[in-house]
């Protein structure tokens, strides 16, 4: 019989790293709860035409990467290969915008999908965990949202991190770029790679995060955005600037930074590792995008900002800082029973135990005392019952001490309240 492999860019998650998932994804959430974001689920697939008109049809997203299928009535559907345009759907469709606390401020965690070739922390069914803050704008809401990702991985203990940080201008101030970018570029363009060529008079910004071509003379050479910006864009930025130097954040001002996404304006962002050493340097990346929501059939004059990391990435940086997650992976009790009667009591008394938030296991195949035992230790156990069927008659059980080895007589009436003040109330 042939053996069904995963398929190739996915990855399964075993016990022991899902705990390091579940350590992460707390933390996340409760940071975000923290600088008051509220979570939202949107549905994992969407509308293709969303994606083509959120995300950008010029855009590689779009382009070479979107799983797209038609439905049994003939629509195309995508699996979403990011968070922000179903999150900004969402908005628009429940009319968040009438609610009386603007800016709604919301964060996810969720599958995406990209058919990209697969590589070190990157994959094509990856996680990602983003915020975005829509409804209004100011320079304190940008500082915040650069703040709140650079500070999540100082929490987690990364700290050789910087920001980052560029102004990619209003539309009018974009277009005068791009207009000079294909003047510098096109008399040269055959040099370049064919995804450049056809970026040109696309997208011509997009060219300047090419890989293929990043160390071109031409690229050095290129016009600068912040050149282009006019005077309300650079006090802007300014302020985004001055109000991170108030929160302390690493951040580098990066002419060259323009995101792959057409739906940026003003910041954007990258959070990445201060270490010429570490191959995989881009950590998370985001930025405002102020036409979004009304490109999506939403209210004019909706500003929004937000930003998106890969818990893959986040775990592959941990790896190598070699930090170890502090995950209390042990059981609080593991029952140890002796003889028919106490190992079908046994079973009562860990579903109660359970029943009061303890982690608790038992025995299952009236193994002998010393494998029972053996197994409690292969669980990691704080304590270990043991009872048997003489025990059971005198409605006592013995409580063992995994710690110390020390071993006392409990009532079995007593049994919960012994617990909650041994291990805690929960």
């Amino acid at each position: 019989m042939v053996i069904i492999n995963i398929p190739r860019g996915t990855q399964d998650i075993m016990p022991e790293e899902s705990r390091k998932w579940q350590y992460i994804e707390d933390e996340l959430r409760n940071i975000s709860q923290n600088f008051c974001y509220s979570e939202i689920r949107t549905p994992i697939f969407e509308s293709t035409d969303l994606f083509a008109r959120g995300v950008g049809d010029t855009t590689d997203i779009v382009q070479k990467e979107m799983y797209t299928f038609f439905d049994k009535s003939n629509r195309s559907l995508t699996l979403r290969p990011e968070g922000t345009a179903g999150v900004v759907r969402s908005y628009i469709e429940n009319k968040l915008f009438a609610e009386s606390i603007k800016p709604q401020k919301l964060f996810y965690i969720g599958p995406m999908f990209r058919y990209e070739r697969k590589q070190k922390g990157r994959y094509r069914q990856f996680v990602q965990y983003g915020v975005e803050v829509i409804g209004e704008e100011s320079p304190r809401i940008d500082a915040e949202v650069v703040s709140l990702a650079y500070n999540i991985y100082k929490s987690f203990g990364i700290n050789n991190i910087k920001v980052n940080i560029n102004s990619l201008g209003n539309p009018n101030e974009r277009q005068e770029y791009n207009d000079a970018l294909v003047k510098h570029f096109q008399p040269r363009i055959n040099e370049f790679c064919d995804d450049c060529k056809n970026r040109l008079h696309k997208n011509p910004m997009r060219i300047l995060d090419c890989k293929v071509d990043a160390h071109h003379e031409l690229m050095s050479t290129a016009p600068k955005l912040l050149d282009f910006l006019g005077e309300e864009s650079k006090a802007y930025f300014n302020e985004v600037l001055k109000h991170l130097d108030n929160l302390n954040v690493n951040y580098e001002v990066d002419s060259n930074l323009v995101r792959g996404l057409d739906y940026y304006t003003h910041t954007a962002f990258e959070i990445m590792i201060d270490n010429p050493e570490v191959e995989l340097k881009t950590l998370c990346g985001g930025g405002r995008y102020n036409g979004l929501v009304e490109l999506l059939g939403g209210p004019t004059g909706e500003k929004g900002i937000g930003f998106a990391l890969s818990i893959e990435r986040l775990l592959l940086a941990l790896e190598n800082e070699n930090i170890k997650l502090p995950i209390d992976d042990s059981i609080d009790i593991f029952v140890v029973s002796m003889g028919d009667r106490a190992g079908e009591f046994s079973v009562k008394l860990t579903n109660n135990l359970r029943l009061n938030n303890f982690k608790v296991q038992n025995d299952y195949f009236d193994k002998k005392m010393k494998a029972q035992l053996k197994l409690a230790d292969r669980y990691n156990s704080k304590y270990t019952i043991i009872i048997g069927d003489t025990e059971l008659t005198e409605n006592n059980v013995i409580v063992k001490d995994m710690s110390n080895f020390t071993q006392e007589t409990v009532n079995i009436d007593n049994v919960l309240k012994y617990f909650e003040e041994k291990i805690g109330g929960k």
